[in-house]
């Protein structure tokens, strides 16, 4: 069984961090681009820093192979937090082996610990064996489905 624990972004947490959020962005899902240098330097302390941030990693023995990165909001019109996963990600090496549900199912415990109303997060048209993770796990559209919109303040923007 997969064990999902909180990333305490120390090196090794660090390093394996932003190993697989790399091997994301490389990928049809991600940027089709790796991480910029500067991305890959400030990813780790970035997370560790910011008040609302947590980030999951996922291991296959000592070896981390998944990583959700999370976001905890609040919704005025609930009057309760929320839950955005911003990166879920696992290396092509562990996808199908059910590694993202484990950290999905974290995710929401993580969640429901804390009273949120609701778990976030965008999936591109292209991404169909994310869509299909998020479907298994009961992930829609919603009651309304917001159309996410970005502004880039500076450099390029990243999903």
């Amino acid at each position: 069984m997969t064990l999902v624990r909180q990333a305490d972004l120390s090196e090794s947490d660090a390093e394996a961090l932003v190993e697989i959020v790399d091997s994301y962005a490389r990928g049809p899902g991600g940027q089709n681009a790796p991480l910029s240098a500067e991305a890959r330097a400030s990813l780790a302390k970035g997370l560790r820093e910011h008040p609302a941030a947590f980030a999951l990693l996922a291991f296959d023995g000592a070896r981390a192979v998944g990583a959700a990165d999370c976001f905890v909001g609040f919704s005025t019109f609930a009057g309760k937090p929320f839950v955005n996963i911003h990166d879920l990600a696992v290396l092509p090496s562990h996808r199908g082996r059910g590694v993202g549900s484990r950290l999905l199912e974290e995710v929401e415990r993580r969640a429901r610990a804390i009273s949120s109303c609701k778990v976030t997060l965008e999936v591109g048209d292209a991404n169909h064996g994310a869509q299909r993770l998020y479907a298994r796990h009961g992930f829609g559209p919603g009651e309304s489905a917001p159309r996410f919109l970005g502004k880039e303040l500076e450099g390029k923007a990243t999903p």
